[in-house]
């Protein structure tokens, strides 16, 4: 088995038994180094995405998704996520309370 495809795996299984802030953060930037040599690499912006996802860095998720559409237009995971971050990140940026436009209310969909 070839070296990188080792260390790529590996990465990979560490993204997914990641857990606390200082973890996250190592295995993200791991992951920048490979993507950086292999940015169409779906695989990879599939797993750098989930770990934005757990550290709820929305943005930087839906970029990833976003990227992973250009490439492949038909990724089912990625257009599901994509839809549900916006619907989190909607939710999230919405005041209630700055606008009594019940038009807007979350409550009322």
């Amino acid at each position: 088995m070839n070296h990188s495809v080792k260390k790529k795996k590996s990465i990979i299984e560490q993204a997914h038994n990641a857990s606390g802030k200082e973890q996250l953060t190592q295995v993200i930037q791991q992951l920048n180094l490979l993507i950086s040599d292999s940015s169409n690499d779906i695989e990879l912006l599939h797993t750098r995405a989930l770990l934005y996802e757990k550290q709820q860095q929305w943005g930087s998720a839906i970029n990833d998704y976003l990227k992973i559409l250009t490439i492949d237009k038909n990724d089912k995971k990625a257009q599901v996520q994509t839809e549900s971050l916006k619907t989190i990140l909607k939710y999230n940026n919405m005041d209630i309370y700055s606008s009594p436009n019940t038009n807007n209310d979350p409550w009322f969909e």
